[in-house]
């Protein structure tokens, strides 16, 4: 069974920097300005393309130790970018796969929109309560605004 679900946040950072930032540089830039959720990501095999397994270690603050993802899809001109949860105590024993797609759309004003669709993708007939979800999009949240807010402090950034 799959659970979809979409959220979109708002910023006044330009969509091309956003995505070069969050996405591009996002493995460096991230463990950077929140460590508390992120401490390091490192590269287990591939160049960041499509097929590149990469493992995230969680910071102090998380209850989740580290997850093994991959790279599903990128597309460096249309800011999109995929990938995929396929190991890790953040499965929680409850999913197969959690997959990730992010658009990060201009907006008239100057600034982006980042669009997220997350499915989870459960096993069996294994329920996921709101709150776990909750919690998932509170920190892709958090995690995007600690980006804008980093890139809003440092202008010259990622330009």
């Amino acid at each position: 069974m799959a659970i979809t679900y979409d959220m979109e946040i708002p910023s006044s950072i330009p969509a091309p920097r956003m995505f070069k930032a969050f996405v591009l540089d996002g493995d460096n830039l991230i463990p950077k300005v929140l460590p508390q959720a992120i401490k390091s990501v490192e590269t287990l095999e591939g160049d960041g393309g499509v097929g590149t397994i990469k493992i995230t270690t969680f910071g102090e603050g998380s209850q989740h130790k580290c997850v093994k993802h991959r790279v599903d899809a990128i597309d460096k001109e249309n800011f999109t970018f995929s990938y995929s949860i396929t190991e890790g105590d953040a499965l929680m024993g409850v999913f197969e796969s959690i997959s990730y797609h992010i658009k990060i759309v201009a907006t008239s004003d100057g600034g982006s929109i980042c669009k997220n669709r997350s499915i989870y993708n459960t096993k069996g007939d294994a329920q996921v309560s709101e709150e776990e979800i909750k919690a998932g999009k509170e920190k892709a949240s958090s995690i995007f605004k600690a980006v804008e807010a980093y890139l809003l402090a440092n202008p010259e950034a990622y330009n």
